[in-house]
């Protein structure tokens, strides 16, 4: 086993378009998988990074919603073999600490070899940031074992790649973190590549009644199309009136706070009715802070928790999403809006800026 060359987009400088240049990718080490990418979905977190709104050390590869095919095994790696079809998630967990015996995964509290080193060098030499510990916009990634799920032969890559992040986060959050109910109502607010899982997840879990609220109008006909029973925009004055009319009066039974904003956040708690649950879903840049109405909690009963990656255990989850795809509960092909190649991924990174993608996805091959 040896290093392997790989073309990368680089971030040098927050708040400026990625480099492409090629880097240096190590062997894997023991545990660990090197993945060729076919396909790297764009989140909003790997935005947020690049951005600088969550700070770190450059230069800094990001990308985290990938699919590719195994290349390279570690020592003692089972269960995968040179050519496999995978997703790579920034999920990693080690199975042992007690959050991961707990089914809690993706709270795993280990010290990871990686996090001190990582993986990859620029072409002078220089250390490279192995962003969210995955490093995807990239042709070539070294990941832990536990991040990688194999998917079907017959499932295109670039679709495989949504499940590892966006399809996880939104269904998700809905599925594990709330535990939905059969026939309840459900607001979800921001119909981005989260939310529209979210809604699907909704619809999956047997809400009757599907809210979707966006500032954007086409947004919200989209919405429809994955699950949303209602629509509305979030520029009326009378919104979590309107919402309360459409439930009888008591406001929704949960709240999807898809968007990472103290606004949204707070509206969600606003829409619930007494003993309702509110769910942060989307993740702030840091030191934003929120208020939330101090008596309302304990006296309306209401819940509110956060969901990280949906609380998703990949091994288990994502064999039920390919499942809910197959069976054509799951949408995931229209959730692609566009596909770039990797040197023109910052107009890629900027239509998902603007708004106007669900998921744009860089392709390798």
């Amino acid at each position: 086993m040896s290093t392997t060359t790989a073309r990368a987009a680089l971030c040098r400088e927050f708040g400026k378009p990625l480099v492409i240049e090629e880097i240096q990718v190590d062997a894997p080490a023991k545990g660990e998988i090197r993945v060729k990418i076919s396909a790297c979905a764009i989140c909003h977190s790997d935005i947020t990074f690049i951005d600088g709104k969550w700070g770190g050390d450059l230069p800094a590869l990001y990308g985290h919603e990938a699919a590719g095919t195994v290349a390279e095994l570690g020592e003692g790696v089972t269960g995968f073999s040179v050519g496999d079809h995978v997703l790579v998630s920034l999920i990693r967990s080690c199975g042992e600490c007690f959050y991961c015996k707990n089914g809690e995964g993706t709270f795993c509290t280990k010290s990871w070899d990686r996090d001190a080193k990582s993986p990859l060098k620029d072409k002078n030499g220089v250390s490279v940031g192995y962003g969210m510990h995955t490093a995807a916009f990239a042709e070539q990634v070294v990941v832990d074992a536990s991040q990688v799920v194999g998917v079907p032969t017959d499932m295109k890559l670039d679709v495989a790649s949504l499940l590892a992040c966006g399809v996880i986060t939104g269904a998700g959050a809905v599925l594990n973190t709330a535990k939905v109910t059969k026939g309840s109502t459900v607001v979800v607010i921001g119909i981005g590549g989260v939310g529209v899982n979210a809604l699907q997840g909704a619809k999956i879990a047997g809400a009757t009644t599907i809210i979707a609220v966006d500032m954007v109008d086409s947004k919200l006909e989209l919405a429809k199309q994955f699950g949303a029973t209602h629509t509305f925009s979030a520029k009326r004055d009378d919104l979590v009136e309107a919402i309360k009319e459409i439930n009888n009066g008591r406001g929704a039974d949960y709240a999807f706070a898809s968007v990472g904003a103290a606004s949204v956040m707070e509206l969600a708690v606003t829409m619930c009715r007494p003993g309702g649950t509110a769910v942060f879903v989307g993740i702030p840049g840091s030191g934003v802070t929120i208020t939330l109405d101090g008596i309302a909690i304990p006296n309306d009963g209401l819940h509110v928790l956060g969901s990280k990656m949906g609380a998703a255990t990949l091994k288990t989850d994502i064999p039920k999403m390919i499942s809910f795809y197959k069976d054509g509960s799951l949408l995931l092909d229209e959730l692609v809006s566009s596909r770039y190649k990797l040197e023109d991924i910052n107009d890629a990174l900027d239509e998902v800026r603007t708004g106007g993608a669900l998921r744009s996805v860089i392709v390798f091959d």
